[in-house]
């Protein structure tokens, strides 16, 4: 069985293989060209009436076979090469030339070097990879698309549209389960395709797609991703879009329903060698030097009537001058734009700027009275060098601009009229019509001088107010008109406001909601086989989850979508995929840990039965062993427990007593002769000593280091027979105990508990935001002065003791300190 994590694992160290020969943007080509071959391999395999055909000579099987051999470089490019002729993959899956010396070395190391590449991918087996719905392979594709972006730098990190941004690309546009199969989708700046690949993902039905690629070993990467994504037939055409469009028709461009585009930013060369401009810049020309909205207008023509388009492109197209703001005045007086969606910086691999998502909508533009503004730059999470959406964050822009609500410093409906006044110009600037800063903390000059925490700055904490109306009585009381101060130490803030009847409740109804969220989907999750689909039954219980907290005051129904997202990614996706490839039962049980040092695939185990070279390592993926101790072990784990502090007690005590004894005039300072301590040590000077003293503390080190030895002892036999205990348990177990522990135990307990953290998470707000006002206005003017004169009158009575007077002290001129 193979796991999603186990599978990108695998793929990402294959890579180390062939590191330092070459950059990232070359070894792609590399690994990419294997999983494509495997791939395929394995699916004529499973599916003889596939449409990719693998002939005698071109398959995975033949390469295992070129394993070892001397000319295994050029037996890999023939391979290769027959599988491209066979289905007209030619200058698409053979680019990379697996007998290049340069990059992969001379003779032996070459031959060295693909021998283990190859092993790595036979170990995989994508024969059922998307049995389940789920797009295993399309998603191991993207994960590597990823890295190697991440690796390329900001030169060649553009053919890559992170899928984060991809997917509010696709959902902004509206498809969904209407859109038909027949309905098309373009992008003229296509890349590996993961745009289009996010279209298709939300059209169930399927839908028809199109995409232009200028860059030529990039085109080859999106016709390699639509075959290993399931859709062989997509129109993938080579060329630069604006001088050369593949999509024509009479002298005219071809219209589509949908185009999405990520297209280079600000590119100075976009009209060179430009003859036919296709009457795309009839709302105006774009600069010489700046192809942003070359692009623009040219999907807007590309579009029929009642065509959408959603665009990423930089900030700068929304407030720049001279022939960009004329053509975006334009834009605006048509109605064509529907939204803008501003999104964080650092997003993007071939750069560090914040970009903008321009929605293009042609049905109904001219009766169009306002444009639909998000600011979303500041919800995202750091991964590594780069920032990255949460779940929490797509859901969210997703939800606000479909469902076209306002809120407060993140998104409006801008009327035209507001956009075409003088003092705006038809500027898109979004900073200009949403101000998403954080309100200004003002000090009160008053409760400086005077004391007392400002009733106002107490009124910005309205919400948890309404949410607890006692709890502010509870917590502050009056000092001086429209001042208060703190009933409570602020050291007791929190534990107050956790056992405050209303916060209880909160709790309480929190962990009530949660419980009644899940049990209503047990037995779905009892019920998972090889027919699931996974994608959709996320997304059920997600949005879900989002219903049923969207009222519950405080709790910001979005995070605690995130808790299930981020959950279900690291660990529920995968035990669910166990679960429909191999049974509940067979799920379970344990399995040998991958120990390959060579090839650099090792897993750190779970369980250990035996020691040194004799020990067998495991790994509990689907049911960790916790969970069995905690269900039927409690007691030998305390057990355990006990005689590990107890050997722990013992060793401190032996160090303890070593430490005071072998130092500076200790006992067994001549004992020791230059050397650490031993029991056989001890014993041996021991058989020499006269000295009674010495003799005392060296019969005291050999209980010691006895009593050590033997709690530790105890301590490891305890554990090798729980571990025992262990593994046999996994072999009693029923289907009906695998499904009880693994849902509830496992999933509803962790669940609940991560929801529980946002709850929690609500009172360290609180606090902090207390505790600031109480530090700022704790020291009034009064009490700094009364302090000041206490020291000036300690200052003083100090000189007088030393016969000094304040006045009688010269300070020299210069510089001093």
């Amino acid at each position: 069985m193979l796991k999603k994590s186990d599978l990108y694992s695998t793929l990402w160290k294959s890579c180390d293989e062939l590191r330092g020969g070459m950059d990232a943007s070359q070894y792609k080509d590399y690994i990419l060209t294997l999983l494509f071959v495997k791939y395929v391999s394995d699916k004529s395999k499973a599916n003889p009436n596939s449409l990719i055909e693998v002939p005698a000579g071109g398959s995975f099987d033949d390469m295992l076979a070129a394993k070892g051999d001397k000319e295994i470089g050029d037996k890999l490019n023939k391979i290769i090469a027959n599988l491209a002729n066979a289905n007209n993959l030619q200058k698409v899956i053979d680019l990379a030339d697996f007998n290049d010396e340069e990059k992969l070395g001379k003779a032996k190391e070459m031959q060295d070097r693909l021998s283990k590449l190859v092993t790595i991918f036979a170990d995989l087996d994508f024969r059922g990879s998307r049995a389940e719905g789920d797009d295993l392979l399309g998603d191991a594709y993207e994960y590597l698309m990823r890295h190697f972006a991440t690796e390329s730098g900001k030169s060649k990190g553009q053919f890559y549209t992170p899928a984060e941004v991809s997917r509010i690309l696709a959902k902004v546009l509206g498809i969904g389960d209407d859109t038909r199969q027949d309905q098309t989708v373009y992008d003229p700046a296509c890349g590996s395709g993961s745009l289009l690949l996010k279209v298709a993902d939300e059209s169930p039905r399927g839908i028809t797609i199109y995409g232009q690629e200028k860059d030529n070993a990039t085109w080859a990467l999106s016709k390699m991703n639509m075959i290993l994504h399931g859709n062989e037939v997509a129109d993938i055409q080579k060329g630069d879009t604006i001088t050369n469009p593949q999509f024509t028709s009479h002298g005219e461009l071809r219209t589509f329903d949908y185009a999405v585009a990520n297209p280079p930013f600000s590119i100075k060369s976009w009209s060179n060698g430009l003859e036919n401009e296709y009457g795309r810049f009839e709302l105006g020309r774009p600069p010489e030097k700046n192809g942003d909205y070359a692009f623009l207008l040219h999907i807007l023509k590309s579009l029929k009537s009642t065509g959408r388009a959603a665009v990423i492109l930089p900030h700068g197209v929304l407030f720049r001058g001279y022939a960009e703001a004329t053509i975006r005045k334009r834009l605006v007086e048509h109605g064509y734009i529907k939204g803008i969606i501003g999104l964080p910086a650092n997003l993007f691999y071939g750069t560090g700027i914040p970009a903008c998502i321009i929605v293009l909508d042609k049905n109904n533009a001219q009766s169009r009275k306002g444009i639909f503004m998000i600011d979303a730059s500041s919800g995202f999470a750091k991964d590594g060098p780069k920032n990255r959406l949460r779940s929490q964050d797509i859901h969210k822009i997703v939800d606000v601009f479909t469902k076209q609500t306002e809120i407060e410093r993140f998104s409006r409906m801008v009327p035209v009229s507001e956009i075409a006044d003088p003092k705006n110009d038809f500027s898109l600037n979004i900073p200009r019509y949403i101000d998403s800063s954080e309100p200004t903390d003002i000090h009160d000059l008053n409760a400086h001088i005077n004391g007392g925490i400002p009733n106002a700055d107490i009124e910005t904490l309205q919400k948890y107010w309404d949410a607890f109306p006692t709890l502010r009585e509870q917590l502050f009381e009056s000092e001086r008109t429209g001042y208060s101060k703190l009933t409570i130490p602020d050291t007791e803030l929190q534990s107050a406001i956790l056992e405050s009847k209303e916060f209880t409740e909160l709790s309480d109804e929190v962990n009530e909601i949660t419980l009644e969220w899940f049990n209503k989907y047990i037995s779905e999750f009892e019920q998972l086989d090889k027919s699931t689909k996974l994608s959709i039954l996320v997304s059920k219980i997600g949005e879900d989850l989002l219903a049923k907290f969207k009222s519950i005051p405080l709790l910001d129904e979005y995070d605690i979508y995130e808790q299930l997202m981020t959950y279900w990614h690291s660990t529920m996706h995968d035990d669910a995929f166990m679960i429909m490839s191999d049974g509940w039962l067979e799920a379970s049980r344990p399995r040998k840990a991958i120990d390959d040092k060579e090839r650099k695939l090792t897993e750190t185990p779970d369980l250990v039965l035996g020691n040194g070279k004799n020990a067998v390592k495991y790994k509990t993926d689907l049911v960790p062993s916790s969970l069995l101790v905690n269900r039927y072990f409690s007691d030998n784990k305390n057990e355990l427990d006990a005689l590990t502090i107890t050997a722990a007690d013992a060793q401190q005590e032996l160090d303890d007593f070593l430490e005071e004894n072998t130092v500076d005039e200790g006992i067994l300072v001549a004992a020791l002769d230059g050397e650490k301590i031993t029991k056989a040590s001890a014993k041996s000077r021991l058989s020499i000593s006269s000295d009674k003293e010495e003799i005392a503390a060296l019969n005291h080190v050999i209980e010691l280091f006895d009593k050590t030895s033997k709690t530790k002892k105890e301590a490891k036999q305890a554990e090798s027979l729980l571990t025992e205990s262990i593994l046999n348990k996994y072999g009693e177990l029923t289907d009906k105990d695998v499904k009880e522990i693994v849902i509830v135990d496992k999933w509803q307990t962790t669940l609940a508990a991560r929801i529980t953290q946002e709850v929690t998470s609500l009172t360290l707000d609180l606090v902090n935001r207390i505790e600031i006002l109480n530090e700022r206005y704790g020291e009034t003017l009064a009490n700094i002065d009364t302090r000041l004169g206490e020291l000036d009158d300690n200052l003083n009575a100090s000189l007088n003791r030393m016969g000094m007077k304040i006045d009688e002290l010269v300070i020299p001129d210069g510089d001093w300190t």
